[in-house]
């Protein structure tokens, strides 16, 4: 680590020479973005939450959400010359804040199949992403906070005693 703390990796590859030991933290800093895409879709998109129990319905309902995720990044791309041009005297580059965008296109996605003009709902759209952006803070560190800390579990299970 950069404070002189030494950080244990575990690999499966052992040619040291295709592999430097170098190499491993830019990749394991590259894991990131994928690591964030999980958690989006994950606990922002909720995958896994399914509204009937039948194949079919998971079927429809993880691509729905898949056909949701990705419309909602297509649609957001062409907003992102707009921010840039919007922040530019600002300290950080921002972005569009993506679960604002999700959770306004989860009850927005039906609309674009049901109208004939969704060019002004597109635009509305587009409109929201602008307002609602954050800041890219590139090198941000959070210490861990050690110690013990008291377990928490989901409210709907109840301990056995």
């Amino acid at each position: 680590m950069d404070n002189g703390e030494v950080e244990i990796l575990i690999t499966s590859l052992l040619n040291k020479d295709k592999y430097p030991y170098e190499i491993f933290k830019d990749l394991y800093c590259k894991r990131w973005p994928i690591e964030e895409d999980y958690k989006t879709m994950k606990c922002r998109v909720e995958i896994e939450n399914f509204s009937g129990k039948s194949v079919e319905s998971e079927y429809q309902d993880f691509n729905a959400k898949i056909f949701t995720m990705n419309f909602t990044v297509a649609l957001a791309h062409p907003t992102r010359e707009i921010i840039e041009d919007k922040t530019k005297q600002n300290q950080h580059p921002y972005q569009i804040n993506l679960t604002q965008a999700l959770s306004k296109m989860k009850d927005t996605v039906v609309l674009l199949f049901k109208r004939y003009n969704i060019i002004d709902l597109i635009s509305k759209l587009h409109n929201l992403f602008v307002k609602t952006i954050e800041p890219i803070r590139p090198n941000r560190k959070y210490p861990r906070k050690k110690g013990v800390r008291k377990r928490v579990f989901h409210p709907c299970y109840k301990p056995i005693r």
